[in-house]
């Protein structure tokens, strides 16, 4: 009785443990989460101009960068990159580096100070947090800050697609360069190539039961023969004992 009630317990946890959840945890093993940062009151974020794909928002009052985008806070790390659902927890490692983030102008912390995006006056908007929960979805959809606002920057003019598509190249090829970005991609390599170096081991294994396997046939024939012959003698045992 007590085994059974342990075998249902174990298939309850299997079955509302979801399979995400145990997946994230696979992913993350070895992996340092980035520090903890204390937060002393409700956050507020401002909205990053010319991010044209998703709205980006940015935590403008810590030191580290901290983003939001459809849905999720991200947080890049000594070349890593980690999201969660909450600003202040939960950090999960995340294996690539989200699209998003090609977008975003290195400088604009810079611009967000002199209150002035290339050149142009920039009235940025404090959105509090509340309200980036309630309202991002209906901002994102509508393109709200860049149609209907133009960013808050004075006489904004987008960038033409093809200066778009230039500075996000560039971007990409300054952030594959920086130190610690190149020690975690050849950390990911090294990573990727021990399963290729144990797979051929693992084939010598197989090869190995395989060459065995006719022996260890035979010697199962075996033992099934000699069970089947004790089971025909022991009916016979029994009826001369009872004959005694």
């Amino acid at each position: 009785m007590k085994k059974l009630l342990l075998v249902t317990m174990l298939l309850a946890l299997v079955i509302v443990v979801p399979i995400p959840t145990m997946a994230d945890v696979n992913i993350s093993i070895g992996i340092p989460l980035p520090p903890a940062i204390v937060f002393h009151g409700p956050i507020e974020v401002v909205v990053i101009p010319d991010t044209y794909i998703y709205d980006v928002y940015a935590v403008p009052d810590i030191e580290v960068d901290i983003f939001f985008c459809r849905g999720w806070w991200w947080r890049p790390w000594e070349g890593r990159w980690y999201r969660s659902r909450y600003h202040d927890r939960g950090w999960v490692y995340y294996q690539y580096v989200p699209d998003f983030y090609y977008d975003i102008d290195s400088s604009w912390r810079g611009f967000y100070r002199d209150r002035h995006w290339r050149g142009h006056r920039w009235d940025y908007r404090r959105i509090p947090h509340h309200q980036l929960e309630r309202n991002w979805r209906s901002w994102n959809s509508s393109r709200y800050w860049q149609r209907e606002r133009k960013w808050n920057v004075e006489k904004y003019q987008p960038l033409p697609p093809q200066k778009q598509q230039e500075m996000r190249r560039q971007r990409q090829h300054e952030y594959a360069g920086r130190p610690d970005v190149r020690r975690h991609e050849q950390w990911r390599k090294e990573q990727q190539r021990k399963p290729q170096i144990q797979q051929p081991r693992q084939q010598q294994r197989q090869r190995q039961r395989e060459v065995q396997q006719p022996g260890q046939q035979q010697q199962q024939k075996k033992r099934e023969v000699q069970q089947r012959r004790q089971q025909q003698s022991q009916p016979q045992e029994k009826a001369e004992g009872r004959g005694r």
